[in-house]
């Protein structure tokens, strides 16, 4: 008889937070798959959990290779539980992979709800939540970052973005730059955990606050785009001179420009070269 995959949702910093079925489906399981094996044995003890399963490691790059053999466990009739360090597997963490490959084995697939991260910053930070993104990491490089954050820059709804502690900094003076320093943001520092942080302003007010040294766990919350009229061409100026400070060409600023708001190029440019001799 198969037996079950669960997809188990861990504290995101205080273990108090865990569910009482987490700790039970976590005493029982024969296999208990962890982005960390090391925090895995720490979750383990905090919660009490004396005779527990065996425990592999399951992070990203084994997380293909080893999906297949714990789908095969599951169909001898084990009980497998996929944990992340912390907050849901498969939200930026391991756990994707192998509940595909379950499925096409067509093995029960079942999920503890908890613990997120990502809900968490979002309820808190004030800004608003009846639709919102979630961008997960942004990338490490600062030139394909920019190009991701341009394609946010009109981007409604609230969104949502995990970082780390070191590139913080400069991920806020980006954001600042191609959103505007004046657009509202909320940086959440160690949800739940002792030493938790919120601390809400304008991106250029938390750039202000980056400048100090920045340790722990990182949800950004950054409020969505204002609705730009794309008949403006005020706006069609502002919006290609934002792209051009950061480095993009002039012809390739207007470009995307003109593609965003679905006007035609040659208005856009126009503008903006208007707009260049009337200030030379």
């Amino acid at each position: 008889m198969s037996g079950t995959l669960f997809l188990a949702a861990t504290p995101i910093g205080n273990p108090a937070d865990a569910s009482a079925r987490l700790v039970e489906i976590l005493q029982s399981a024969d296999i208990v798959a962890a982005e960390d094996s090391r925090r895995a044995v720490r979750l383990l003890r905090d919660l009490d959990i004396t005779a527990p399963g065996k425990i592999v490691s399951f992070y990203d790059a084994v997380e293909e290779a080893k999906s297949v053999d714990l789908v095969a466990a599951v169909q001898a009739g084990q009980t497998v539980v996929v944990i992340s360090d912390a907050g849901m597997p498969t939200v930026s963490d391991p756990g994707y992979r192998i509940v595909q490959h379950a499925i096409k084995a067509g093995v029960l697939v079942r999920v503890l709800p908890g613990p997120s991260a990502v809900l968490a910053a979002l309820a808190i930070s004030g800004l608003a939540t009846d639709r919102f993104t979630f961008e997960g990491f942004l990338n490490r490089k600062s030139g394909a970052r920019v190009r991701q954050l341009n394609e946010l820059q009109f981007e409604p709804r609230t969104m949502v973005f995990f970082e780390a502690p070191h590139r913080l900094a400069e991920t806020i003076s980006e954001m600042a730059q191609v959103f505007g320093a004046d657009r509202p943001a909320v940086i959440c520092r160690e949800l739940t955990k002792t030493h938790e942080e919120i601390i809400r302003g304008s991106l250029s007010e938390l750039e202000t606050w980056c400048s100090g040294e920045i340790l722990g766990e990182i949800t950004l919350v950054v409020s969505g785009a204002s609705p730009i009229d794309n008949s403006d061409p005020e706006q069609w100026i502002a919006l290609t001179q934002s792209r051009v400070d950061l480095g993009i060409s002039v012809r390739d600023a207007v470009a995307d420009v003109a593609a965003e708001l679905n006007v035609p190029k040659r208005e856009v440019y126009d503008a903006v070269i208007s707009h260049r001799k009337k200030a030379d």
